[in-house]
């Protein structure tokens, strides 16, 4: 049994990309599962930069993922974790991007593993599960 997991923005580009690697993680998964999570952070940053370079096509694509799939929301616990996250780690000279420390907070209270890249950043965030379907 895989723990359910929520996936981070990098690895939804991938995945949009084309990343074989990336999309037979995403298969596997939906063997399991009936649908992918992502955070309101990670559509924001999505969205935001498809809306930016006015890719109406990619813009289309992405939404039809989201509404066959589940935007998990930002609630005021989340942002508390994230913010007792941040105090901790800038007391520790480990400042994090707060983009990343809110999808950590989100993954933290839905007791979700975090799927990104992006290990470096993350594996610094105390009880935070992560994993990487990039390889």
């Amino acid at each position: 049994m895989v723990n359910r997991v929520l996936i981070d923005t990098d690895i939804l580009s991938y995945y949009f990309k084309g990343d074989e690697i990336v999309i037979e993680h995403f298969k596997k998964y939906l063997k399991e599962y009936d649908m992918i999570e992502i955070s309101l952070v990670t559509y924001y940053e999505i969205a935001g930069g498809l809306l930016a370079k006015n890719a109406v096509k990619q813009l289309t694509v992405f939404e039809d993922f989201v509404a066959g799939n589940m935007v998990v929301p930002m609630t005021d616990k989340s942002a508390r974790i994230s913010a007792e996250l941040y105090s901790s780690l800038r007391q520790n000279g480990q400042i994090i991007d707060d983009i990343d420390l809110l999808i950590a907070g989100i993954a933290i209270e839905n007791e979700l593993t975090l799927v990104t890249n992006n290990e470096s950043h993350f594996k610094r965030i105390p009880g935070l599960k992560i994993k990487n379907w990039k390889r």
